[in-house]
This record gives C-alpha cells, sequence and structure tokens, in this order.
C-alpha cells in the first residue's frame, strides 16, 4: 500500500509555476522556497514577501456561549475580547503540557475563528470537540466546526506590506492595530483581514476561500512589484521567526513544555472569572507558575555564534570544560545579523545574557556562544 500523498493548497499549481521547490510539511505539499531563501528572508526585511500558509488550521466557534467555551478550553480570557480583536494562546492537556499555540480571532459578537498550527490541527479540533462536550454537560451553548477546507491563507509581510495591500483594499488599514482582523475586501473578493504575524515585520493575513486564492496572490504580486515583493517559502518564515524570537512547535513548544517553562507564562489567564476561574489545566499550570517563580530548572535563552558553524535542533549546549548545561531547539544562520543564532533551554544559572564560558557541541567540537537577550531582531515601529 501507497503511502497517502501530500494535500495540495488552491495555489499548488502557481508556485510550481514560479519554480518553486516543493516539500511535504505536516501532510501538505508546500513552497520550500523559490529561488534563494537568504534573499526572500532579506526581502521581508526591507520591503515586502507574500506567502500562502493555506496549510494552517481554521476552527470556528459560535454560539452564545462561545467565549466562555474558550476559557474554558484554552488557557487564555476571550468572553471580554473584543469584535475585532486577536489574541495569541495556548491549548494546554490536563498536566499542563502544550497541545498547541494558537491564535484566536472575535469575527462577531457570537463568533471566534481559531487558527492552529498545520501539524497540530486535528489534535486541536479533536481537543476542542471533546471539551465543548464537557462545557455542554454544564449547560454551555457553542458548537465547533472544522474550517479548514473553507479557507485559503496567505500573508504579506514586511514593512512595504500596508502600503501594498492599501491599493487592493476598502478596509482602513492605518486604523486596524496589530493583533485586529476586519472584514474587507481584498482585489474584489471578501476577505477578513488580520494584521498578525510570525516574522517580526509589519504584516497582514489574508483570509479568502480556495476558490479566490490564486486570483487574490496574482493581485498582489501585481500591486507589489514596483515596491520589491517577492514569493516566499516555508524556510525563510522560518528563520524570520527564529530572529524574533517567535517559538515554534515540536521545537520550543511541546507536551512536554508548560507555557511557564517557554516563558511564556504571560499567556496564562489564572484571573479569568466565566465557568468560575475553570479551565483545562488550571491545577497543573499553577503549580508550574511557582516553579518559574522559585527555580526554574532551564530558561529558553538565545545564542549568536563568535563562528561560523550552524547548531541545529538537538545539539549540546556546554560550558567550555564540556559540562552539559542545555539543549538547541532551533539554528539556523541569520541573514539578518549575519551570523548562526539559536535558541535553547540551558540550564537557568547560565541563561542570563552576557554569562561567559558556553559553547554548543557541534559534531564533536565545542563552538564559542554567546548568551543574548530575545529576540535577537526587532524592528523599528
Amino acid at each position: 500500500m501507497s503511502a497517502q500523498s501530500p494535500r495540495t493548497t488552491a495555489l499548488d499549481a502557481k508556485h510550481r509555476a514560479l519554480g518553486a521547490t516543493m516539500t511535504d510539511f505536516a501532510g501538505w505539499d508546500m513552497p520550500l522556497r523559490y529561488g534563494s531563501e537568504r534573499e526572500e528572508h532579506l526581502a521581508v526585511r526591507a520591503r515586502a514577501g507574500l506567502f500562502d500558509l493555506s496549510h494552517m488550521g481554521e476552527i470556528t466557534l459560535s454560539g452564545r456561549d462561545a467565549g466562555a467555551l474558550l476559557d474554558y478550553a484554552l488557557v487564555g480570557s476571550f468572553a471580554k475580547l473584543a469584535v475585532g480583536r486577536a489574541r495569541y494562546t495556548m491549548i494546554c492537556d490536563e498536566r499542563g503540557g502544550i497541545l498547541d499555540d494558537l491564535i484566536v480571532y472575535r469575527t462577531e459578537e457570537d463568533v471566534y475563528l481559531v487558527v492552529a498550527n498545520a501539524a497540530n490541527a486535528r489534535v486541536v479540533l479533536d481537543a476542542l470537540t471533546e471539551r465543548r462536550e464537557a462545557f455542554a454537560a454544564t449547560g454551555g451553548e457553542a458548537t465547533v466546526r472544522d474550517d479548514r477546507d473553507a479557507y485559503a491563507l496567505l500573508a504579506v509581510q514586511g514593512p512595504e506590506a500596508a502600503g501594498i495591500l492599501a491599493t487592493l483594499t476598502d478596509a482602513d488599514l492605518t486604523g486596524l492595530r496589530y493583533y485586529a482582523a476586519t472584514p474587507g475586501k481584498v482585489a474584489g473578493t471578501e476577505a477578513l483581514i488580520a494584521r498578525t504575524g510570525y516574522t517580526g515585520e509589519d504584516g497582514f493575513e489574508l483570509f479568502v476561500t480556495p476558490d479566490a486564492a490564486v486570483a487574490v496572490w496574482e493581485a498582489v504580486s501585481e500591486a507589489g512589484a514596483g515596491a520589491g515583493l517577492v514569493p516566499c517559502g516555508l524556510s525563510c518564515r522560518d528563520t524570520l521567526r527564529l530572529e524574533a524570537g517567535m517559538p515554534l512547535y515540536g521545537h520550543e513548544l511541546s507536551r512536554e513544555t508548560t507555557p511557564f517553562d517557554a516563558g511564556l507564562g504571560r499567556v496564562v489567564k489564572f484571573g479569568k472569572t466565566t465557568n468560575g476561574g475553570r479551565f483545562v489545566g488550571r491545577a497543573s499550570l499553577e503549580a508550574a507558575a511557582q516553579r518559574a517563580e522559585s527555580a526554574p530548572p532551564r530558561r529558553l535563552t538565545g545564542l549568536v555564534a563568535t563562528g561560523r558553524r550552524v547548531p541545529r535542533a538537538g545539539y549540546q549546549v556546554t560550558t567550555v570544560d564540556g559540562t552539559v548545561i542545555g539543549e538547541v531547539t532551533s539554528g539556523a544562520p541569520s541573514p539578518t545579523l549575519g551570523r548562526p543564532i539559536a535558541l535553547a533551554y540551558v540550564d537557568a544559572g547560565y541563561a542570563e545574557p552576557g554569562t561567559p564560558g558556553v559553547a554548543v557541541d557541534i559534531r564533536g567540537s565545542r563552538e564559542p556562544y554567546e548568551i543574548v537577550a530575545l529576540p535577537f531582531y526587532q524592528r523599528e515601529r
């Protein structure tokens, strides 16, 4: 029996026509790069890039108590989130382990759009469905709908993104705040326009129907040509988010880590009052918060190479005499900094920026690295 073929997005033919190098990512055939990933990366930093993110998982929650259901199912607070705003959050298991990190948009009074990572879309859908059943048993009214086939998702990222998109939409982009979303037309097509992103730059996500994806992609490409916009693949998306110090599920985040382990305890809202303050994983997360405050064993930190050798996930972080003090979770050459960088969980005693005597074991050779504060790169606002 042959293995199941990867799924394709509505833009698959467009990617191939542009000469993209394709890769199987989370069960989807996605563009890795169109030419040079370094050039794509630098285009997003200086001008703009256009991404196909249609592999992400969209789940709609609706009903009178949809916000209260999210307050129960996720670690964040959503019942009081304003319509048109978005929030970064996580879904955890009863032990406090992270099942996925998410963005939740409140699109209408009783409607929320949850966007999950492609690799975890089914896990998140199943967890929300199961938690809705427990929630309904207490009298809550809400529905969970799998909308993964209802959307194509495009992202326009970079300092020129707003100017490019403004020529194509009737939406007020100037008034659209970061982590907000508004309905509007893009190139004549109905869309949900969100000002969020995963690159460290200003940018927008465009949720459209799959049958409109090619027309919107072509319109954005044409409008951005004079501003230096280029199509971008998953490779540069990874180096962009790494420079911005943003975590990636399966690397910095996993079922074995809590939000507090990852230095993201701020997303856990113990003060929410819906459902009597109950939410999945609360007791375990309270214990994790106490551990993090008293004596955290390890902290997520940044590493910058003094040489040229690139660390990869799983490489050991050591002292110069070889004592293991941590592990790299993500590493790559940084096109912006011109040196290799990495995220790593490091013993708390060595995690302060400027700590001397830290190295990464790269294939048996201890290469010196500097501990630095995150993010590695932050745009001028």
